[in-house]
């Protein structure tokens, strides 16, 4: 499920908001230049999936990141990391061999 739910950019883009620090859903909604009730869905959708949790102070609910559920994605992305590894390797040289070309 935790897939299905990262795989929606505005979802992505509360967690990379919400991982600067704790939010209001009337922050949240003014950054995504949404409506309260879009960002109340999506919001819903990730508490749901247990990525964020809800603190509530007086009439406030703040929202945040629940760091758990990524580690469990993180978990499963490592025997990939290789490939990228090797990717960036491979252009580090590349630019390190244009730089000894042009001096």
């Amino acid at each position: 499920m935790t897939f299905e739910v990262l795989a929606e950019p505005v979802r992505r883009r509360i967690l990379d908001l919400l991982r600067e620090r704790p939010r209001l859903v009337g922050e949240l909604t003014a950054e995504l230049g949404m409506s309260q009730p879009g960002t109340s869905k999506h919001l819903r959708v990730l508490r749901e999936a247990g990525l964020v949790r809800v603190r509530a102070e007086a009439q406030r609910r703040w929202y945040e990141i629940d760091p758990a559920p990524l580690r469990e994605v993180d978990a499963w992305l490592e025997p990939y990391r290789w490939m990228w590894a090797d990717r960036l390797d491979a252009l580090e040289r590349h630019l390190d061999e244009d730089a000894e070309e042009e001096t």
